[in-house]
C-alpha cells in the first residue's frame, strides 16, 4: 500500500489540540500588551501591525517600555535584536527536525517560531508522530491569537487605568510559567539558578538588556562543560 503523505488539512486537528493552551495564555498577555501600547500612544492598527511584523512578545513589551521612556529608534532596534537573538538557538534546534522540508515552506514556519511554539514543537518532534504541517498549525494559530488579542487590548486600553489589574506584570508572569515547565531535572534547576545570579551581576556592568542574553548563554555553557567533566 502507498503511504499517505501528511497534509495541512490532516494536521489541523492535532495542531489545534496541541496549541490551545498556548492560545489561552496569549489572550491575557496580548490584551495586556495592547493596553500598555495604547497607553504609550499607539493606535490599535499600529499595535496590530507591530504584532504582525514582529510577533515577539518580550521584544514588543521591551520596545513599548523604551518608547514610553523616550528612547531613540536605534537603541530600540538594537535592544530588540539582542533579545530576539535567542531565536538563532531555537531555529538551530528545530532545523535538525526539518531537514526534509521544502525550502519554500521554511520561511513561513520560521516566522511563527516563538518561545512557546518552540517548546511545544520541539517536544512533539522528540516524541515522534509530529510533522511540519502540524507545527505550522501550532505556529500560525498562536500567531493569529496574539495579533487579535493585542488589537483588542489596544481598543480596550482607553477604558483601563494605567497599571490596573497588574497588567505590567503579565510578561514576567509568563516567563516564570515557562521556566517552571522547563525545570525537568537537576541540571535545569542549576542552569536557571546560575543564569539568575549571572543576570543580576551582569546587570550592574552591561548596558541595556544584554545582561539577560549573556547570562543565559554563559549559564548554559558552564553547565554543559561541568556535565561533560563529571561524566
Amino acid at each position: 500500500m502507498n503511504e499517505v503523505k501528511p497534509t495541512i488539512k490532516s494536521g489541523i486537528i492535532p495542531g489545534l489540540k496541541a496549541v490551545w493552551p498556548i492560545c489561552l495564555g496569549y489572550i491575557p498577555i496580548g490584551l495586556a500588551f495592547g493596553v500598555l501600547a495604547q497607553k504609550a500612544g499607539l493606535h490599535p492598527l499600529e499595535i496590530g501591525a507591530m504584532s504582525l511584523l514582529v510577533f515577539a512578545g518580550s521584544s514588543q513589551f521591551i520596545a513599548i517600555s523604551m518608547l514610553s521612556s523616550g528612547a531613540g529608534t536605534i537603541p530600540i532596534i538594537a535592544t530588540t535584536f539582542a533579545v530576539n537573538s535567542r531565536h538563532f538557538l531555537m531555529s538551530s534546534a528545530l532545523s535538525a527536525r526539518l531537514s526534509n522540508v521544502k525550502k519554500r515552506i521554511l520561511p513561513l514556519f520560521a516566522y511563527g517560531v516563538t518561545d512557546e511554539s518552540f517548546a511545544l514543537n520541539i517536544s512533539k518532534f522528540r516524541d515522534g508522530n509530529w510533522d511540519i504541517n502540524r507545527a505550522l498549525i501550532v505556529n500560525h494559530t498562536a500567531n493569529i491569537t496574539w495579533i487579535v488579542s493585542t488589537i483588542l487590548g489596544g481598543y480596550w486600553g482607553q477604558f483601563i487605568p494605567p497599571k490596573a489589574f497588574g497588567i505590567d506584570y503579565a510578561l514576567i508572569a509568563m516567563f516564570i510559567g515557562l521556566l517552571v515547565f522547563q525545570l525537568r531535572g537537576q541540571k535545569f534547576v542549576i542552569t536557571a539558578i546560575i543564569a539568575g545570579v549571572l543576570a543580576i551581576i551582569l546587570s550592574l556592568i552591561v548596558p541595556s538588556n544584554l545582561h539577560i542574553l549573556l547570562a543565559s548563554i554563559m549559564a548554559a555553557a558552564l553547565v554543559v562543560v561541568f556535565a561533560r567533566r563529571i561524566k
